[in-house]
Order: structure tokens, then C-alpha cells, then sequence
């Protein structure tokens, strides 16, 4: 990378609250995650020089576009400041860390502001499931699917299956794994949800099935939430560790990224990989350039991962794709217990999207927040002891849009 791009700190509301129900709306969530983490950080709002917002489909649950505009109703002092909104569907809040970045390299600013939020938790599950279908390809895939992206990543477990044999009790054990993370977690929205004996078996009771391959305990969670980043330049930082009493080796910082967009169709995603050594080569690419940009080999200069887990599926391709594994070799990974929350490379301490919860504009930017919480020493009673590095992987669709960070502190 060029030049460092430091995080100072954030928010993430708690993933459980369906505000809503609470009669609270989307400028609320907005507005309250926003202002919580200026709290948090010791920023004011006059500090903030730009601000990015990452939201898929607010047009569609709250009839609400331009969210760019809240901004200035938060505080008097956002008035004026230049805002955008980004769109990747479930990477839409990576996308606005990376336009942040590209604003503070570029010179223009010097502090940014990154919110992620959706508000999903207003309609009903099946309303949220066809809301959430505007990533696919409309009119050209899953349209016999009564719930479209469990059917879409059953197709990617269908042709793990293919390639290299697959068995539901690693997807299973996947999600136990991050249901487990998610009770040491307090901003986890199933943090105290109850399961029984069968929940993580093909028992069609206790764990019945969605879409083909995919049950009930392999999906992620519909979740009202929004998460805080404030991004800043190394100038800015010094500042802030300045005036504050800091060192610059206390502050995070984004040591690489990566960012691919695949061809939308699924289909055409696994025509293209066919021959290939990874399933997702986009998903590789965009991981392998964040280790490239961190100056990393690998996995082995990891402590700890956050990824996306739309679906077990998904963290099950994700481990290989970040290199835990081979290709094919997943289910290596989760026997051995490398993964777990004390394994060698734990992935998701935070709960990821199965146990954490997934509000899909906020789920990059939260991802980003809690590798900066782990390398300072900050997450609480799910905090990887003597993490120095932890990687991210966001994804929008079907594997369309991937989007990699490497978080660590700057010595």
C-alpha cells in the first residue's frame, strides 16, 4: 500500500434489537450508531471531513434512498460535509471503507467517517428474502427458489460436493462453532438463543431444511444493525495519538485490502472455475492481494479471521480460500479444530453472520471494527489472545463482489 490508512476507533449496535418493534426507524439506527461512536472514539462531529455510507436495499425496506443525507440531520456540524452511498449488496460496507481509503490517499481529506446500516427486521422473513434476491440475476436465476440465496449457496455446496465430496456434518459443525463464538459476544443477536440436541444434524425437526443443502443453523441471521469506522490519514493519526497519549504502534491500522467483482450469474461463475484450482478464484484473488498488500505470505501471519457466512458453505469456502487449507481440504480444518475459538486460526471469535447476526450494509464495516478491536487487545471475552493480524473477507451475491482487509497495529 502507498500509505497507511489508520482506524480510530467505532461503534456497532447491538445486532439482537429489532428497532422497529422498538418503534425506532433507519435514520435512528443511523444516527445513534454514528453518534455512540464519535462518543467512543473522543471525535466531534466538526472533525469529520467526509463520510461514507454502505447500505444494499434501503429503497426496498424503508423506501429511503439517499442516505448520504442523514448525515446532516445527526449533528449541525456533518451540514455541508460530502457524503456518498455505496452499493455491493452484502459487501456494501466494505465498498464504503474502500472509496474512505481512496479519499484519504488521494489527499483530499484526512478523516473519514464510514457507516454501514440496514433495517430488515420491518417486514416479514419471506418479504426480507425477496427483498434481499435484488443480488442475483432477476429473471435469470433461482426463480423456481422459495428462498433465493439459501437455493444459490446450496448450488455452491452442491458443486463442493461435485468436485471433491461433502459432508454436512463439517457445514454443521460450522455453524456451531459460530453460534458457540456468538454467546461470548454481547452485541451478538443470538447470543442467548437456546438449541437442542439435533439442531446441528439433518434432523428435519430440529434443523429442517431451507434449500436443498442448506438448513435452518447453516443461515445467517435477517438483523437490523449499523457499525462505525472513523478512517484516518498517518498525519491525522499522529494527531489523535497526540492528543490523546497514544502511540502510533496503539492504533490499527489497514495494512493491505483486495477487491474483485465476479460475473453475476452463479452459473457462470462455475463454468468459469471449472478448471481451475479454486472453486471462487475471484474470492482468492481478493484475499491473496490483501496478503500482497500486507506484505504477508499467508494464513500462517494471521492471528485470527472475521468472514462472511451468509452460509456454513460460505466460511467453508472461505477456509480455503484463505489458504488454511487446500482446495477440497476444508473439512481438515474444522476436524482438527484450527478454526475454534482456541484452534490456531480461529475464524469468526465474533459469531460471524450465523451467530453474530447479518444486517447487510453494516456487515463489512463490523467485520473491519472487530479485527481492530482484536488487535488492540479490546473485544472482551471473545478477544484472541496476542492477536496482531486478522484478516476480513466480505462478499456481495453469489460470490460477485469480494472484498479482503488486513487489520493490524502498526509496529
Amino acid at each position: 500500500m502507498t500509505q497507511s490508512i489508520y482506524i480510530l476507533g467505532g461503534h456497532q449496535t447491538d445486532f439482537s434489537v429489532n428497532w422497529a418493534k422498538n418503534g425506532k426507524s433507519l435514520f435512528d439506527l443511523f444516527s445513534d450508531s454514528i453518534l455512540r461512536a464519535l462518543e467512543k472514539s473522543k471525535l466531534e462531529a466538526k472533525d469529520i471531513e467526509v463520510g461514507h455510507v454502505g447500505n444494499f436495499v434501503a429503497e426496498l425496506f424503508a423506501g429511503q434512498g439517499m442516505l448520504g443525507g442523514f448525515f446532516g440531520h445527526v449533528h449541525p456540524d456533518f451540514s455541508g460535509m460530502p457524503a456518498a452511498r455505496h452499493e455491493g449488496a452484502c459487501a456494501s460496507g466494505s465498498l464504503a471503507i474502500l472509496a474512505a481509503m481512496a479519499d484519504l490517499e488521494s489527499g483530499r481529506y484526512d478523516l473519514a467517517c464510514v457507516a454501514g446500516v440496514e433495517l430488515m427486521r420491518n417486514v416479514s422473513g419471506q418479504q426480507a428474502a425477496d427483498n434481499l434476491g435484488a443480488a442475483i440475476y432477476v429473471g435469470e436465476e433461482a426463480q423456481d427458489a422459495t428462498y433465493i440465496w439459501p437455493a444459490m449457496f446450496s448450488d455452491l455446496a452442491e458443486e463442493y460436493d461435485r468436485r471433491y465430496g461433502l459432508k454436512y456434518d463439517h457445514l454443521s459443525e460450522i455453524s456451531r462453532i459460530n453460534f458457540e463464538n456468538a454467546r461470548r459476544n454481547p452485541n451478538a443477536q443470538a447470543r442467548n438463543w437456546e438449541f437442542g440436541n439435533r439442531s446441528f444434524t439433518d434432523d428435519d425437526e430440529q434443523n429442517p431444511v431451507i434449500e436443498g443443502w442448506m438448513r435452518r443453523q447453516d443461515c445467517g441471521q435477517v438483523s437490523d444493525g449499523a457499525a462505525v469506522v472513523f478512517l484516518a490519514t498517518e498525519e491525522r493519526a499522529k494527531s489523535y495519538a497526540d492528543q490523546h497519549g497514544l502511540s502510533m504502534e496503539s492504533i490499527p491500522r489497514i495494512k493491505g485490502w483486495g477487491h474483485t467483482t465476479a460475473p453475476m450469474l452463479m452459473q457462470t461463475k462455475l463454468d468459469e472455475s471449472a478448471d481451475q484450482e479454486y472453486a471462487m478464484p475471484w474470492t482468492r484473488k481478493a484475499i491473496t492481494d490483501a496478503y500482497r498488500r500486507a506484505g504477508i505470505s499467508g494464513p500462517g501471519d494471521l492471528d485470527a479471521i472475521e468472514t462472511h457466512d451468509c452460509f456454513s458453505i460460505t466460511e467453508y469456502m472461505a477456509i480455503e480460500h484463505f489458504g488454511i487449507t487446500a482446495p477440497g481440504e476444508a473439512w481438515k480444518a474444522i476436524e482438527d479444530g484450527r478454526i475454534g475459538f482456541a484452534g490456531s486460526i480461529p475464524v469468526n471469535p465474533s459469531g460471524g453472520l450465523i451467530g453474530m447476526g447479518h444486517p447487510v450494509g453494516a456487515t463489512g464495516v463490523r467485520m473491519l471494527l472487530d479485527a481492530s478491536k482484536q488487535v488492540t487487545g479490546t473485544a472482551g471475552d471473545y478477544q484472541v489472545e496476542n492477536a496482531r493480524n486478522v484478516g476480513t473477507f466480505n462478499v456481495g451475491g453469489s460470490g460477485t463482489t469480494n472484498c479482503s482487509f488486513v487489520v493490524g497495529t502498526a509496529g
